[in-house]
């Protein structure tokens, strides 16, 4: 079990918990891609939950499914930090978004609020 992080928040984007499922592959050379759910999402990135680990600084595309919007959003985060949860089998991948349109920006804010108000 981890434990509470006690230091100064340095967030700069408030982070909803949820379940939302997301397929991810790495760029430019993997045409597979995996399918997994977030654990937590902002407006800058989100926490998800991978079958390998990666070294800090990969590129996965990313196709969001969220339930305030038929379509998914297609984007392209960076690894900050994976680390391994259940010994070769799960990991917590920690990603930083690198571009998200202005509509799907409004759609993971809207989602994000959503999820902080039902606490």
């Amino acid at each position: 079990m981890s434990k509470k992080y006690e230091g100064t928040e340095r967030r700069k984007y408030s982070r909803a918990n949820g379940r939302f499922i997301v397929s991810y592959r790495v760029i430019p050379n993997n045409r597979n891609a995996d399918i997994s759910q977030t654990k937590n999402l902002s407006l800058g990135g989100m926490l998800l939950t991978t079958n390998c680990q990666f070294s800090v600084g990969t590129n996965l595309a990313l196709e969001i499914r969220l339930p305030f919007d038929p379509d998914p959003i297609m984007t392209i985060a960076k690894v900050l930090e994976s680390n391994e949860i259940t010994k070769g089998i799960i990991y917590d991948t920690r990603l930083a978004f690198l571009a998200v349109d202005e509509k799907h920006r409004k759609v993971i804010g809207e989602t994000v609020a959503y999820y902080l108000k039902k606490g």
